[in-house]
């Protein structure tokens, strides 16, 4: 979330288009999108604890090699990169040890508790970089938001180290195909996770800079550092969200939560960017809204993939689902910043820029439905 907070001061001073900083963004999402596919199916094989704790320690070291040498447009490109692969391989692994520890009737809300905490960590995160900024700018906002991994990895460590059992054997294991290729339910939800990523990964990439721009057409000296912390509260919503909507759909079922959660975040997504020149406490009423509506089905989606899909395959399931979500994730940021380029930064930009990411969750929304009617059949 450091280079979303700081994306209004490397537009300036590194003289990039908003087109290179959705880039910047999008290598983030497309690294984590490529180590998934193949750390997720790994752990299926040598254990899901030996990645994510792996991950974890590889995630740290890089964290420390961004803030050090992200200094232009190509470095952070490829250290922003790079710090994606490395901890690729801590979202599913970690949902896969919590689908081992909990029973399906619990992971609604063991997964929204999980999901919530890195809603917390974005939190910080925008929170941390709204204070340096003002600061030391970006270079200290990159280097307190690098201690974040660091933490992180010696937290994990603390938890979970003990002996490691055995790698897994695949000798009972149904194949990728039948078990996933052909599985009608676990495809919908892989599908309606791929748009879910289409248009939350896009909101949290440009949602800091559409509220600095807020507060800069209304005429607010500090708009950037203001911008990049409230836009953190944000990411607070999609911690309560991960909470109730897990919650939720461990007591009403997932297909309702997941579909009511997809149309009501579509249809904030395409009022949302035309808001720029309301009243300002209208405009965070309806981010705030937008951020819990659009972050509400990710846990459901996660706890009903870890049902439809047998236990030995589910790290293959993760990793296909994780491939197609952040890379729909890696390209959203892009092609919102060629709006943006386009269309200029007014509320005709902005306005259509978020309505493009609208359309993945009137998608998501679709499979949601379709995925009621294969689980009554």
């Amino acid at each position: 979330m450091t280079v979303a907070a700081t994306m209004t001061t490397l537009q300036g001073e590194w003289g990039i288009s908003a087109a290179q900083g959705g880039a910047i963004i999008s290598s983030f999402n497309l690294g984590y999108a490529v180590s998934l596919v193949w750390l997720s199916s790994l752990a299926d094989r040598i254990g899901a604890r030996r990645v994510f704790l792996s991950s974890l320690t590889a995630g740290a070291l890089l964290a420390i090699v961004f803030a050090l040498a992200a200094r232009g447009y190509v470095s952070a490109l490829v250290c922003y990169c790079l710090l994606g692969l490395a901890l690729g391989g801590t979202y599913t692994t970690g949902l896969m040890i919590l689908s081992e520890l909990y029973p399906a009737d619990r992971r609604g809300r063991v997964m929204g508790t999980y999901i919530a905490s890195t809603s917390l960590g974005y939190t910080l995160s925008l929170v941390i970089s709204g204070f340096a900024l003002a600061v030391g700018g970006y270079a200290l906002a990159f280097w307190l938001t690098a201690l974040g991994p660091v933490l992180g990895a010696a937290a994990a460590w603390a938890a979970l180290w003990r002996p490691l059992p055995e790698p897994r054997t695949q000798e009972t294991a149904p194949g990728l195909v039948k078990e996933v290729l052909v599985n009608k339910k676990a495809m919908l939800l892989i599908g309606g996770y791929t748009l879910h990523n289409w248009e939350l990964l896009g909101m949290w990439a440009w949602s800091p800079a559409f509220i600095v721009a807020c507060l800069a057409a209304g005429g607010s000296a500090d708009a950037i550092s203001r911008g990049s912390m409230l836009a953190g509260l944000f990411h607070l919503m999609g911690l309560v969200a991960s909470f109730t909507a897990g919650h939720l759909s461990d007591l009403l079922g997932r297909a309702k939560i997941m579909v009511v959660a997809a149309a009501a975040g579509a249809v904030v997504s395409l009022i949302f960017g035309w808001t720029l020149l309301l009243p300002f406490g209208l405009v965070m009423t309806l981010g705030l809204t937008y951020a819990f509506l659009a972050l509400s089905d990710s846990p459901v989606l996660s706890a009903a993939l870890s049902e439809a899909v047998n236990p030995r395959r589910l790290g293959a399931a993760f990793g296909l689902r994780s491939l197609l979500g952040f890379g729909a994730g890696a390209l959203s940021p892009i092609v919102f910043g060629f709006i943006l380029d386009a269309m200029g930064q007014s509320a005709v930009g902005w306005g259509l820029g978020f309505g493009v990411l609208g359309l993945g969750g009137l998608g998501a929304m679709t499979c949601a439905l379709a995925y009621g009617k294969a689980i009554k059949t």
